[in-house]
C-alpha cells in the first residue's frame, strides 16, 4: 500500500508491529536515512540493536547471498519483542528476493524495512510494497520540514516551550538546512537551554545556529548602515589582517544594501519586505536589519548601491592605480555619512 506523505510522519513515529515490511525511497540520502531510524527505534525499542533484535543487510551482500533476508525474517532473538530485517541501498535487483520474503512473511516474523534511493513510478519495488495488501511504500522528497515535526524535534530535544519569534526562526532555518543538519541545532538548543525553564527565545536560537560565510563582514556592514563613520577604519584594519579581499568586501556591502532596499521598497512596508528575504534573516539580526531600511529609506539605499556599484567596477578596472582596500573604505565612510544625511 502507498502511504501518502500527509500520514507518513505519524507512521513513522507509531508504526504498526503487524505489519510485514515497509519500503523507504528518495534521492536524499539523509532524509531517507532519519525516517528509517526513526521507525526501526519505534518498532524495536532503544535496546533492540543491543538485544541483537536487528538485522542489517547491505544490498551488496544480499545479491551474493538472496537466503540472508528470508534467514534473517525467520530467526529467533535470545530477547523477547519485535524484531526488524533491515535492508540498506536496495535496488530493483533485489525485487524478486524481498517477494520471496513478504510473500513468507508470517506474524511473530522480522519485519521488512527496505531503504532505496529515487525509484520511478514503474519501479518492481515500489509496485511490490505499493501493490502488497500487508506492507507499506513512503517517498522522501527534499520538502523541508513542517511546522508539527519541527515541535516534534523540539519535544524530543525536552524543549516544551518556544517563543512565537523563536518557532519562526527555526522554521526559516529548517528552509536552508538538510534535515541532518537542522536536528543537530535542535540537539544544540536542547543542550544550551537546559535547567533554564525560560522560553526558547530568538536569541537563543540565533546562539547556536551555524554562522554564514559571511558573518565576519557583519561588524562593519552594520557600522556602515547605522552611519558610525568614525569606527570604520580600526574595523577595516582588523578584516584586512584577517585577509578579507577589497571585492569580497564590497559584494558583502552590496549584497546587504541590496538586502535594504528590497525591504524598504517593498510595498507592503520594510517589515513585510524582510519576512521575505530568501534566505531568511531571523531574530536580532532580522530586527536590526529592519531599522536600517526603515532609516536609510528607497531613495538613499539606491544612491548607496550606485556608489557600491561604482567602486566594485573601479576594482575590477586594469588602469586602477589607487589601493583596493583604500578605495573600499573611502566608498564605506560615504556610505556612512549619507546615512546621516537628512
Amino acid at each position: 500500500m502507498k502511504l501518502s506523505t500527509r500520514d507518513a510522519a505519524g507512521y513513522f513515529r507509531k508504526p504498526d508491529p503487524e505489519r510485514s515490511g515497509l519500503l523507504i525511497y528518495g534521492s536524499d540520502t539523509m532524509r531517507v536515512a532519519l525516517r528509517r531510524q526513526e521507525v526501526i527505534a519505534a518498532l524495536i525499542g532503544p535496546k533492540g540493536d543491543e538485544e541483537m533484535r536487528l538485522a542489517r543487510i547491505p544490498a551488496g551482500e544480499l545479491r551474493k547471498d538472496p537466503a540472508m533476508l528470508l534467514d534473517a525474517v525467520k530467526a529467533q532473538s535470545f530477547f523477547p519483542g519485535p524484531r526488524v530485517a533491515f535492508v540498506e541501498d536496495a535496488s530493483d535487483a533485489l525485487a524478486g528476493t524481498i517477494t520471496a520474503a513478504l510473500e513468507d512473511w508470517a506474524p511473530g516474523d522480522a519485519q521488512v524495512i527496505v531503504t532505496a534511493g529515487q525509484l520511478k513510478a514503474g519501479s518492481k519495488l515500489r509496485k511490490l510494497f505499493e501493490g502488497h495488501r500487508n506492507a507499506y511504500a513512503v517517498g522522501i522528497y527534499d520538502d523541508p520540514p513542517t511546522r508539527a515535526e519541527i515541535e516534534d524535534e523540539l519535544k524530543k530535544a525536552g524543549l516544551e516551550t518556544v517563543s512565537s519569534e523563536a518557532m519562526t526562526d527555526l522554521v526559516g532555518l529548517s528552509r536552508e538546512l538538510g534535515p541532518g543538519d537542522l536536528r543537530q541545532v535542535i540537539e544544540k538548543l536542547g543542550l544550551y537551554k537546559l535547567g533554564d525553564a525560560n522560553p526558547v527565545s530568538s536569541e537563543d536560537v540565533v546562539a547556536v545556529a551555524p554562522t554564514s560565510t559571511e558573518a565576519a563582514l557583519d561588524d562593519v556592514l552594520n557600522i556602515v548602515a547605522e552611519g558610525r563613520s568614525g569606527e570604520i577604519r580600526p574595523v577595516m584594519r582588523r578584516l584586512e589582517s584577517q585577509g578579507v579581499q577589497p571585492v569580497s568586501l564590497c559584494i558583502g556591502a552590496m549584497r546587504h544594501f541590496r538586502a535594504l532596499y528590497t525591504a524598504a521598497s517593498d510595498p507592503g512596508g520594510a517589515a513585510q519586505g524582510i519576512a521575505r528575504m530568501r534566505p531568511p534573516i531571523f531574530g536580532p539580526r532580522r530586527d536590526r536589519m529592519l531599522r536600517q531600511a526603515q532609516g536609510w529609506g528607497a531613495r538613499k539605499l539606491e544612491k548607496a548601491l550606485e556608489m557600491l556599484t561604482d567602486t566594485d567596477l573601479q576594482l575590477r578596472s586594469a588602469g586602477q592605480r589607487a589601493p583596493a582596500m583604500a578605495l573600499v573604505e573611502r566608498t564605506l565612510v560615504r556610505l556612512a555619512m549619507l546615512e546621516r544625511a537628512r
